[in-house]
């Protein structure tokens, strides 16, 4: 195996709070409450877990432990200024692991503050446009080069340090300079658009890079949702796309002690994201087409959908490590973009295995 691993988890709360830091009258000033979630990434020592196998859970069970005191309460009376970032720190700070990434707290479906033991924060907001493309210059007969549309959804990816601060740049603001954008998106024809005549995903993400970046000095990655399972990613330099695969597999934990429920056969409805990074083709508008990823991953799949994994050579514990690492030796040869792939036994919550440069998490 090459590349490192992580382990996440989330954890939902429900809280309310007021931001006093907040200019009089902003609507986050005054009293309110949220359906939280928490998000924990931690690469976490080799004998850590009371057995291979039990990481995810053993970080979801340490994690729920911590944020139990904010759950129905009011956030206010556990620290000052509340906001999504200082949160997120509270939670760092008494979740008692030893090796914590990254914490994230997302107050909204569409908004959330990831923070990082340096208080470099990641600051993301989403949004959605509704919109028809097709794809001039595929080959005849592909569906994209059909007249179609989708119901696209963008996040706007800010990076700032927030040390000494308590919080980043308002999601407000965000919106606010999104507003322009949206509104030649929205019920359009990006074909019509100048800059858009190939509106790929990737040619979308820089599209919106080049309009937006010198109104938000801070503004790190772009996202574009194609599909619910497909997107890319731009930094202003570099792309990355992920496509989705969900596949349902049967499992044992063979290395839980004698009684635990996790040795019985059970099963998972495992949601797998494969990211890839590419240069761009200038003619096709793509750096990696998603049909393609979905060929060359068939093989593999066919062996994971409808399958126990632990006839799998190498996955015979059946612990989610073994399944990345098999899911690698599939796919790195065929799949040479590849560099990382996201594995998620339940909803928020597996492992990452990660030998590239990190993209910018996206919402649970």
């Amino acid at each position: 195996m090459i590349g490192e691993i992580y382990y996440v988890t989330s954890i939902p709360f429900e809280a309310a709070r007021k931001v006093s830091v907040l200019p009089s009258g902003h609507r986050a000033s005054r009293l309110h409450g949220h359906s939280f979630l928490a998000r924990i990434r931690a690469k976490l020592p080799n004998d850590w877990a009371m057995f291979s196998g039990a990481e995810v859970e053993q970080l979801q069970d340490s994690a729920s432990e911590s944020i139990k005191p904010l759950d129905y309460s009011l956030l206010n009376d556990h620290l000052d200024v509340p906001t999504d970032e200082n949160v997120a720190r509270w939670i760092r700070e008494r979740i008692g692991l030893p090796s914590v990434d990254v914490v994230g707290v997302q107050s909204t479906n569409n908004q959330g503050a990831d923070i990082d033991k340096n208080n470099n924060a990641h600051i993301w907001r989403r949004f959605r446009f509704e919109a028809a493309h097709q794809l001039p210059n595929v080959e005849e007969g592909h569906q994209c080069g059909r007249m179609h549309g989708h119901g696209f959804e963008v996040i706007l990816h800010v990076s700032q340090n927030v040390d000494n601060q308590d919080m980043g740049i308002d999601f407000d603001h965000i919106e606010a300079l999104w507003a322009p954008i949206y509104a030649q998106l929205h019920l359009a024809c990006l074909n019509d658009l100048p800059g858009l005549e190939n509106p790929t995903s990737e040619v979308i993400s820089a599209w919106i890079w080049t309009r937006l970046k010198p109104k938000l000095a801070e503004l790190s990655w772009i996202t574009i949702y194609e599909t619910t399972t497909a997107g890319c990613h731009f930094d202003g330099e570099n792309y990355r796309i992920w496509k989705e695969f969900r596949f349902e597999s049967a499992i044992q934990l063979l290395g839980a002690k004698h009684g635990d429920p996790r040795q019985n056969l059970h099963g998972h409805s495992y949601l797998s994201r494969l990211h890839l990074t590419a240069p761009l083709d200038e003619v096709m508008g793509w750096t990696v087409d998603y049909g393609d990823v979905k060929a060359v991953f068939k093989p593999a799949y066919k062996k994971l959908d409808h399958h126990y994994l632990n006839e799998l050579v190498g996955v015979e514990n059946g612990d989610i490590t073994s399944i990345l690492k098999w899911m690698q030796g599939q796919l790195l040869e065929v799949l040479p973009a590849l560099d990382r792939i996201d594995l998620y036994q339940t909803p928020g919550c597996g492992a990452v295995l990660s030998w590239g440069g990190e993209s910018p998490a996206l919402p649970v």
